[in-house]
């Protein structure tokens, strides 16, 4: 809506349309009205923002826009169908300068409220409603850094020296980059009758009390602009197919059972065949959970395939070296000080690399191309020959790491911090499945230990990083084996594989010649973000397991309704 406007506001007003028509010509080709408005919108607040008595040294706008269906079914009968679509601004403005600003960790404190839902912003490309919600959010985050930097500064002062000197914020060198917004297309009925199809063989199993089969396909649209010049429009589709199920033992235990799919678009997920078989393990599997005995407290040597082997070393590694860490005082620091020092085997080597799309024919869920402080991604040697070479940085340096690798991440309306991205963990030196089992039965010899442990699958795990609580590590199998010293192998429930980082890095003896690929989404402090772990299958020559907490709940009591006649 417009207003009318006295004869001097309007000459302003004039002025200011033809300065962002001007600056609209400069854009790269491709840029949509969005991109215009958000440069347009950025060069007038930090223009009057360095004039003020404390002024903004950077500012950023990025906005998000998630296109969505979402769908799921259970027992061959839809349960939810949806679409969504949000735009969503998120905005970073620092006052004071890079080694000392409104950012800055207060130390002594408790932990900042959880952040406000980031604003909404107008789905239509009308740049003057978007520029107007920008100015007053902008606005808002301006008044409010001035503040911080005032506690911020009497937090300084009233503290101890603290041991890291690096600033709190690196320069990066400007990009520009314009992909074409990807237009969301899903067969949405004919994804619903799949989605019944697949959830439909769980019906006559009545031992399993919650099963179905869900969807979900994204488009992201992320427009990204700077005060150094960066210039950027993404987007990326996402489709994850989750086959679900879960049953009870007789004691309680919940035992759960998944199956997830990734891919890039809807068509790439895997053909109604291959998917009916997952069905069919997960429920054949289900049944041998129920039958299974529970697990003993053990310690002892224990094979990882390659699926648990990637969640393991991205909760026992990969959260370690993100470099938000190694400046926090709250933070256990577990690979600090041990830069240049041999951590695994000599065969070994860990990378992350987001500009990685596949593993082989597999997807990758942690691919980007940009992190979200406008900052290419690439390649970021972690371990090279067994050797800690370095972490994942995001635009707050750490000493001896003053500037970004490409690894700033959040969800919307987060805080940036570093992140992981896909990780890769390679071995040189590698043995078959069958070597590698020899090897365990060799240990289990050796130790005279009554069996070991095999760990087929995984639904994912935690890690505590912080000083106050024990520095430890859960990863959560549902598909543990026990290998006796014959060979034989029995199924077993209820195990969680627990420890500390240093003492079970310093047990991985060998890798076999089949990497596992395990995407997920991770929760860390900037929200749930989606990652991949790759690893070859791993032999340790000693792990420790705990039992899994057991519900109290009893069966139902009541027959399900397919077992009980309908009086007429």
């Amino acid at each position: 809506m417009k207003f009318p406007l006295p004869a001097a506001i309007g000459g302003l007003l004039l002025a200011a349309v033809f300065l962002s028509s001007a600056r609209a010509a400069e854009l790269p080709k491709g840029a949509t009205p969005v991109l215009g408005a958000l440069r347009t919108e950025l060069d007038r607040s930090f223009a009057a923002f360095k004039t003020q008595p404390t002024p903004a040294y950077f500012l950023s706008y990025e906005v998000t826009e998630n296109h969505s269906f979402e769908m799921g079914a259970t027992n061959g009968a839809l349960l939810k169908s949806s679409e969504n679509q949000t735009r969503q601004l998120d905005i970073d403005l620092r006052v004071g300068d890079p080694k000392l600003d409104n950012t800055h960790v207060l130390r002594g404190s408790p932990d900042a409220a959880a952040s406000e839902s980031p604003p909404a912003l107008p789905l239509e490309d009308e740049p003057d409603a978007i520029r107007a919600m920008v100015w007053y959010q902008t606005d808002q985050h301006y008044k409010a850094a001035v503040e911080q930097l005032t506690k911020v500064k009497a937090n300084v002062e009233g503290m101890v020296a603290e041991e890291d000197k690096a600033p709190d914020f690196a320069s990066a060198p400007p990009v520009v980059f314009v992909q074409a917004p990807a237009a969301l297309k899903l067969d949405r009925a004919a994804w619903e009758q799949k989605l019944r199809r697949y959830s439909a063989p769980f019906a006559s199993h009545t031992e399993i009390l919650g099963a179905g089969a869900g969807l979900k396909v994204e488009t992201q649209t992320r427009w990204y602009v700077n005060t150094e010049g960066t210039l950027l429009q993404t987007t990326q589709t996402t489709a994850r197919l989750q086959i679900t199920g879960v049953t009870r033992a007789d004691d309680g235990m919940v035992l759960p059972r998944y199956e997830t799919f990734f891919a890039f678009t809807p068509d790439q997920l895997p053909d109604d065949a291959e998917v009916l078989a997952a069905v069919e393990h997960i429920i054949t599997d289900l049944g041998a959970l129920r039958a299974a005995p529970l697990i003993e407290p053990y310690a002892g040597p224990a094979i990882l395939s390659g699926r648990a082997a990637g969640v393991f070393f991205h909760e026992v590694f990969g959260h370690r070296i993100e470099g938000h860490r190694q400046k926090r005082v709250e933070e256990s620091q577990t690979f600090k000080k041990m830069l240049g020092r041999r951590l695994l085997p000599e065969a070994f080597t860990v990378y992350c690399d987001p500009t990685l799309a596949r593993f082989g024919t597999t997807p990758l869920g942690g691919y980007y191309l940009y992190d979200d402080e406008g900052v290419k991604a690439g390649r970021v040697p972690l371990i090279e020959g067994g050797v800690f070479k370095g972490f994942l940085m995001s635009r707050s340096p750490i000493d001896g790491f003053p500037a970004s690798n490409g690894h700033g991440r959040k969800a919307v309306g987060q805080t940036v911090v570093a992140r992981q991205s896909n990780l890769i963990v390679e071995a040189a030196k590698v043995v078959t499945r069958d070597e590698l089992k020899q090897q365990l039965l060799k240990m289990i010899a050796e130790q005279k230990k009554p069996y070991g442990l095999l760990f087929a699958d995984i639904v994912g795990g935690y890690a505590i990083t912080n000083r106050t609580l024990p520095n430890a590590f859960n990863v959560n199998p549902v598909m543990v084996y026990r290998i006796y010293p014959d060979g034989r192998e029995e199924l077993v429930r209820g195990a969680d594989f627990i420890g500390t980082p240093l003492a079970a890095f310093s047990r991985i003896v060998a890798a076999d010649d089949t990497p596992g690929v395990f995407n997920g989404v991770c929760g860390a402090e900037s929200g749930w973000l989606p990652v991949s772990a790759v690893s070859p299958g791993l032999l340790l020559s000693q792990v420790e397991v705990q039992k899994k907490r057991t519900a109290q709940e009893r069966l139902p009591l009541l027959p399900p309704p397919s077992e009980t006649p309908v009086s007429n």
